[in-house]
């Protein structure tokens, strides 16, 4: 390792100079050292790009000289010992023997950009074609976080502009509102329905129309497809005003029916994006056939706004200043951006987030959550097997849990797949220091103690918090309760009682220290009763029955079943079960 082979060195376009390769060669053996002798190549290339920045231009010609001091460093550790080479460095570059500080891994969501203390306003629009599900919770942590560091205000928005493909749910509108609360703690600071706002978004697609960036398109779908297609514009673009007016009023006074007009918002037919090309922004809707369920509604309307008209009229009238939301809504972004510049109006801050699949679930439909209840596959919105927010909240998933989980995985564009085990961590550590202790035993077996048998122990209610009391287990009868998959152990221990060999019906008690690591069961005294355990198993809803010691413990109380896991009391000796 004392320098490089001239002959190489005439090659380069670029010559590295003498301190160069020394500093390269010492991060190579710093590396080397790290890995008992066996360096990586593409950790000192970053280390070396990440040191010096100036060399990155010359990538081509480092990357080689980074190799080959690579295999010298290994060689020599090979040879002579790890020893070697941290005396090397001692003599040569002592600081590179010093522990490197790992960079410490960013939490929380990111800086709001431009944002104003008291002048930030979010929104979380979601459709009310159902109740609140695991995915909706994400986009309101995340906007009302910080809407709360903020001092801002946060509009819950009913995006309830479709009444044939999502029809609103009338339940949900009621529903939403107090999940909401639930989850982030506070009421949203305004609550707005797009379904009232109809008419002022009669009011600016008139505006488009008369200031002629709108206009009332008759071609068909499938016609302007071929349009969109071939970058060229339909004949219905060059409409006068007045035209374009007398087809509007033929679309709201019942001459039109849906599918024979839309407005749309003039762009530019050559745009690379083809979304973007002249997109619909109001069309119509039989209201007679799906009458909107809003009392004073119904059959009102006959043209509606699609959504990204909506959406970004409604942001506009209610002074939003950030949209955050799934990158999947670029497009919309874009879309709305076009039309803001037509009214003249400045686009609020945008960040996205990507997908999130959670191993367990895969997608979070609304919709098809709605049709699979209303086929009869699942019992209701509450139940066990879904991601609603309703459904996590009966199974014991607290709210804080819900919202560090999002806040965790913050505002990123990278797609992430995470297991529901992540989910299940920030809930134990909400819940964990304050669920008492209980013994629930599944398919329950009777068990005659032999030997030196109290009449009755105490056992703490939680192992790290005294005050919560003890557990009183009734011995006078000299018999347990365990389970039928514990039968066989032979010797085991009960838990926090005495060790027993167990010999069909018959346990005999060796001694109440722990002797030996034999395996530990739980176990129920005669002061117990019938119960049961609600558990999801393979997609299906199961009832385990067994006997449970008995507790006054008042419904919605989370506890924690030994050997089992966590739960909640959601009626008399009934526990639906939360996660291991």
């Amino acid at each position: 390792m004392n320098g490089w082979p001239l002959a190489v060195l005439k090659r380069m376009s670029w010559t590295p100079d003498e301190e160069t390769l020394a500093a390269i060669r010492h991060l190579a053996i710093q590396n080397a050292i790290e890995y008992e002798g066996k360096a990586v190549p593409g950790s000192v290339i970053g280390r070396v790009m990440g040191s010096m920045a100036d060399l990155r231009q010359h990538g081509n010609v480092v990357g080689p000289i980074i190799i080959q001091a690579v295999i010298e460093a290994n060689n020599l550790a090979s040879k002579q010992g790890v020893d070697a080479l941290i005396e090397i460095l001692q003599n040569e570059a002592p600081h590179l023997l010093l522990k490197r500080e790992k960079k410490e891994r960013r939490t929380g969501l990111p800086e709001l950009p431009n944002a104003v203390k008291g002048k930030v306003v979010l929104r979380f629009a979601p459709n009310p074609n159902g109740p609140l599900s695991f995915g909706h919770a994400r986009g309101l942590v995340i906007n009302s976080t910080y809407a709360k560091q903020w001092d801002g205000e946060l509009i819950l928005r009913f995006d309830d502009t479709d009444t044939t493909v999502k029809p609103p749910l009338p339940s949900a509108y009621k529903q939403i509102p107090q999940e909401a609360e639930w989850l982030i703690g506070f009421k949203p600071h305004r609550i707005i329905f797009a379904s009232e706002s109809i008419p002022h978004y009669y009011e600016h697609a008139v505006m488009m129309l008369n200031r002629g960036f709108g206009y009332v398109c008759q071609c068909s779908g499938d016609a302007f497809k071929v349009f969109r297609e071939s970058k060229t514009e339909c004949p219905c673009r060059n409409n006068s005003v007045e035209l374009n007016m007398e087809l509007w009023n033929k679309m709201n006074d019942g001459t039109f029916v849906p599918g024979d007009a839309v407005v749309r918002v003039k762009t530019d037919m050559k745009l690379k994006n083809p979304a973007l090309r002249d997109w619909p922004a109001l069309r119509m809707q039989d209201t007679v056939t799906h009458p909107h369920p809003r009392e004073g509604i119904g059959s009102k309307y006959k043209v509606w706004p699609l959504l990204d008209f909506q959406s970004a009229v409604e942001d506009y009238l209610q002074g939003v200043t950030h949209i955050i939301r799934g990158k999947d809504l670029m497009d919309s972004t874009r879309k709305q951006t076009l039309l803001y510049q037509h009214f003249g109006w400045k686009y609020p801050e945008t960040m996205y987030w990507g997908r999130v699949k959670v191993h367990e679930w895969g997608g979070f439909s609304t919709s098809q959550m709605r049709r699979d209840i209303e086929a009869g596959l699942f019992e209701g919105w509450n139940d066990p097997r879904l991601p609603t927010l309703s459904a996590l909240k009966e199974r014991g998933i607290t709210a804080p849990a819900l919202r560090n989980f999002w806040v965790e995985l913050g505002v990123t564009q990278k797609d992430i797949s995470v297991p529901l085990s992540s989910l299940y961590s920030h809930n134990t550590k909400e819940i964990d220091a304050t669920a008492p202790r209980i013994s629930f035993v599944k398919n329950p077996v009777k068990i005659s103690l032999q030997g030196d048998c109290p009449d009755s122990i105490s056992i703490a209610t939680h192992p790290n918090h005294k005050s919560m009391g003890q557990r009183l287990f009734d011995l006078s009868n000299s018999s347990v309760y365990l389970s039928a998959e514990d039968i066989n152990q032979g010797d085991t221990r009960l838990k926090d009682f005495c060790n027993i060999t167990i010999d069909g019906s018959i346990g005999q008690i060796i001694s109440t220290e722990r002797i030996d690591k034999r395996p530990i069961i739980h176990w129920v005294g005669n002061n117990c009763e019938d119960a049961e355990l609600v558990k999801v198993e393979d997609g299906k809803v199961v009832t385990i029955k067994g006997k449970i010691e008995n507790y006054d413990y008042p419904i919605g109380t989370a506890v924690q079943m030994e050997r089992i896991g966590y739960g909640i009391i959601v009626a008399k000796n009934k526990i639906v079960f939360t996660h291991n």
